[in-house]
């Protein structure tokens, strides 16, 4: 691995980076042997307004059914809603979970969000930062 790093120089970079951020100078380029394809998802949900949004983040958060919450304010919404076409005005929440925490997830957010259909749509990821998605993993908790 060692002589890979040293004859790319984008590898060579990211060999110096690594062994900088380990203190290290044998790191090693992560590989994704360890992370299952799909096994952390992005769950999208749109929420009226921002106290709406930070207090259902809030409590995913605190009940480990999430690791984290973006909150992209002021996006419009414009869709059709029995029989009329409406544009509402809405915060999307990213939230981002082990995929087997999805169901519960859902669950938890139809019993407190205010809209009569809450839109909650799970996209596995595939693939990331390493670090990152063992974080989420270990950030959140699976309800079994």
């Amino acid at each position: 691995m060692h002589s890979l790093l040293s004859t790319h120089p984008c590898l060579r970079l990211l060999s110096r980076a690594l062994s900088m951020a380990t203190g290290s100078p044998e790191a090693s380029v992560p590989t994704g042997s360890d992370y299952i394809a799909g096994s952390v998802s992005v769950v999208f949900v749109t929420c009226p307004n921002d106290k709406i949004a930070k207090n259902i983040a809030r409590s995913v958060v605190e009940k480990r059914l999430a690791a984290c919450v973006n909150l992209v304010p002021q996006i419009t919404s414009v869709y059709e809603w029995k029989g009329k076409i409406e544009e509402d005005s809405e915060v999307m929440m990213m939230m981002k979970t082990q995929t087997a925490l999805a169901p519960s997830l859902t669950e938890f957010i139809r019993t407190v969000h205010p809209y009569e259909v809450v839109e909650v749509i799970t996209l596995p990821v595939q693939q990331g930062n390493l670090p990152y998605l063992h974080w989420v993993k270990d950030s959140t908790t699976t309800h079994q």
